[in-house]
């Protein structure tokens, strides 16, 4: 029992260090004062936490590890450096609040520091309302590797030649790539309208019932810690301005920017593509290049490569760790794999 405890402080203790190693490596590249100083506070309160789990350890007497920064919270550095710390903070709000034993320090005090920051925690809902591009890229050529590995064994079991093989999987790669793109088109699409439509219900509510709109109003600065009567000034005000009023509500009951509504269609259409595309080249490429078994002894690694490629970096936003994505990546893959290089070789059995 004790050295479950023990394990699970360490746990706690490693993710506190690495959380405050992440936000200083965030605040030294921030151009933008205002956030460096965000970022160095919660790095601060991180350090707290990681003192209280040092305490904890040594009650029971445990002496606390050196701490070596992870290779998740290196890789998210390595993409704010050159990427910006939008395109990582998503997943980095996301490990924040990654799940262990409470600390003295209330995560909830965080919302402040990312306001002050320039940024918004994620909220749940529809696709693209997070903005969190790191994600859908890895798990776009996620799709494309697993989906791709799948056919060329699948031929591979056939027993057919190799160039049989390569056309199957540059066909697999622009029909999978393609597939993505119009489902991610329509996904973001639909989105929007889905949007515009609540937006546009909004609006028409301002309009015949403006009285229940400035309640509305006035119940969000409420809820925001303002008095009942700075609130319902602040509502008074800004119902003057019907514009300023539904951009207010669009933002806090929907959660989207109104003058995003999801993103770019075709953006995300094009990168669904090439993403799907560049995880599905890892088991083609070698066909390009070799014959025989070479060919599928090349695919096989190159499939492996691009596995813990992936799995790596999806234990950014999983936060759990690279070993254990890894693994599971490497026994889901090969078991979609090895069925259908099992049903190849029985079909080709049967049909030669």
């Amino acid at each position: 029992m004790k050295r479950a405890v023990i394990r699970r402080y360490l746990t706690n203790l490693r993710i506190e260090r690495d959380n405050a190693a992440l936000y200083e490596g965030l605040a030294a590249l921030s151009d933008d004062a205002r956030a460096a100083r965000a970022y160095r506070r919660i790095a601060k309160a991180e350090c707290a936490n990681a003192a209280f789990w040092v305490d904890q350890l040594k009650e029971l007497g445990v002496a606390s590890p050196e701490h070596r920064a992870s290779i998740r919270v290196r890789m998210l550095l390595w993409l704010a450096e050159r990427f910006g710390s939008d395109f990582v903070m998503p997943t980095v709000a996301r490990i924040t609040h990654a799940d262990h034993h409470a600390t003295p320090v209330d995560r909830q005090d965080y919302r402040d520091h990312f306001r002050d920051a320039g940024h918004a925690l994620p909220r749940t809902g529809l696709r693209g309302q997070d903005g969190n591009t790191l994600r859908a890229a890895v798990l776009g050529a996620n799709d494309g590797l697993v989906s791709n590995v799948s056919l060329v064994m699948g031929m591979a079991g056939a027993a057919v030649a190799d160039h049989a093989v390569l056309l199957a999987g540059l066909a697999g790669l622009v029909a999978g790539a393609c597939s993505m793109a119009l489902g991610e088109w329509l996904s973001v699409n639909s989105s929007r309208e889905f949007y515009q439509a609540q937006i546009t219900a909004r609006a028409e509510r301002l309009a015949v019932a403006p009285e229940d709109v400035r309640q509305r109003i006035a119940a969000i600065y409420r809820d925001k810690g303002l008095g009942e009567a700075a609130a319902e000034t602040m509502a008074a005000q800004l119902i003057e301005s019907p514009r300023s009023a539904l951009d207010l509500l669009v933002r806090e009951d929907m959660g989207v920017d109104p003058e995003d509504l999801g993103g770019s269609a075709w953006s995300a259409a094009m990168s669904s593509f090439a993403l799907f595309a560049l995880g599905a080249a890892f088991p083609v490429a070698p066909y390009l290049f070799l014959h025989g078994r070479a060919a599928l002894v090349g695919s096989v690694i190159a499939a492996a490569a691009g596995l813990a490629l992936i799995a790596a970096a999806t234990s950014l936003f999983t936060g759990r760790h690279v070993g254990f994505s890894i693994t599971r990546q490497f026994v889901i893959t090969t078991a979609a794999a090895g069925v259908t290089w099992l049903l190849g070789h029985a079909l080709g059995a049967v049909l030669s």
